[in-house]
């Protein structure tokens, strides 16, 4: 099949591989997505009388195939192709014919992977928010393990308080928490059905949106065409953005389990199984794992700089600019889901070195504590603070 904006003229193949890029590659991921919606686009054509019955369920079926074909790694999209959504067509055209020419009535290549991409980052978000529960499940079974064991609090790197394993691990459940509330917030957001607005500026037939977008889950049609358009690469720097506040808790307790596995602390221990080694020193276990961890935060950072500058400086309207925010924010869902898995699997191997904790709680770490004890017995702060002070400066 040729492209679906062929015009008659070969494109100049350097021209071609230039502007495909590897659109082709990255479109496996939305080959399910692109056919779920395609599915539900041939019964709005049959609402409205563009297709037969018998025509839309023979279309529904051939999607089936692709589907159950691309979950089978067995469906291909060359670069000839360009994209998904015309090796999709080619497919239906295949096996339909002239039928299969009729399931691009109505829309447009912008609203077809604006909704393929829509139905795309809402199940991620499920299993994001799948892996935040799984998490501080995880964190919950530490902490009930280990989280009576007190170690040493720092600030400024320096011993201050004393601390423990259940305040430690406890701060992450409630940062995980406050992350699941921002990801249900963009998950509202983008819960707004785009197909139907076609390139941008509508559709000049009479099709049922809302049948659409009820068929298809989502809560609401987006309404202005033009903001269909503007909205790809805005919603996705929230979304980029709300993934980026859990690989910010993942990065400080990755730094954190890095410090605390050091010998000169052992405060926690990593089975020998999640450690690799050194190709020169063989007393070496490096925690590399935790390492890995902690920079997959800034990939999610800069996942969110590359599509803010994509999308900006662009006039109204759709511009093929946007073609390139879709494989940062692939690549940001894969490396979150990714780090989520990993952290769930340090906190049910972690263990906590009782002794070593133990050791390293000194005495001056009870000296704020000192102070508030003169301050009961009716010194005010300020000097109690200094009594305690000069008490630790004679020893």
């Amino acid at each position: 099949m040729s492209k679906l904006w062929d015009k008659g003229y070969d494109l100049d193949k350097q021209i071609e591989a230039f502007t495909v890029g590897n659109d082709f590659i990255i479109d496996q991921e939305l080959v399910s997505y692109d056919c779920i919606a395609s599915k539900v686009h041939a019964e709005v054509l049959h609402r409205a009388d563009l297709l037969t019955f018998e025509e839309a369920e023979a279309i529904k079926k051939v999607l089936d195939e692709i589907i159950e074909l691309q979950a089978q790694g067995r469906f291909e999209i060359s670069r000839e192709q360009e994209d998904g959504h015309t090796a999709i067509e080619a497919y239906l055209c295949e096996k339909l014919g002239d039928v299969g020419k009729k399931i691009h009535t109505g829309r447009s290549r912008n609203d077809q992977v604006l909704t393929a991409l829509r139905l795309f980052y809402k199940s991620k978000l499920g299993e994001m928010s799948q892996l935040k529960s799984e998490l501080v499940q995880a964190i919950k079974e530490f902490v009930s393990s280990y989280g009576g064991i007190a170690y040493p609090g720092y600030t400024h790197m320096q011993k201050a308080m004393p601390s423990s394993f259940a305040l430690w691990g406890e701060s992450f459940i409630d940062s995980m928490e406050d992350n699941g509330s921002m990801l249900s917030s963009v998950l509202n957001l983008i819960d707004q059905s785009p197909l139907g607005t076609g390139a941008g500026y509508g559709i000049p037939l009479q099709l049922d949106r809302e049948y659409a977008a009820d068929q298809l889950g989502f809560a609401r049609v987006q309404e202005n065409p033009i903001y269909t358009q503007h909205s790809r690469g805005k919603f996705e720097i929230f979304l980029v953005q709300v993934l980026s506040q859990f690989t910010h808790d993942l990065n400080k307790l990755a730094s954190d389990l890095i410090l605390f596995n050091m010998q000169e602390f052992a405060f926690v221990g990593l089975p020998d199984e999640f450690c690799t080694g050194s190709s020169i020193m063989p007393q070496k276990k490096n925690p590399d794992v935790l390492e890995l961890l902690r920079a997959k935060h800034h990939q999610i950072t800069t996942a969110q700089f590359e599509i803010s500058n994509i999308s900006s400086n662009l006039i109204s309207g759709y511009n093929r600019d946007i073609q390139l925010t879709k494989e940062p924010v692939i690549r940001a869902f894969k490396t979150s889901i990714e780090s989520m898995q990993i952290a769930i699997l340090l906190f049910k191997k972690l263990v906590v070195n009782k002794d070593k904790c133990q050791n390293a709680m000194i005495d001056e770490l009870y000296a704020t504590e000192q102070a508030y004890q003169l301050v009961k017995s009716g010194v005010p702060f300020r000097e109690a603070y200094r009594q305690v002070a000069e008490k630790l400066k004679g020893k």
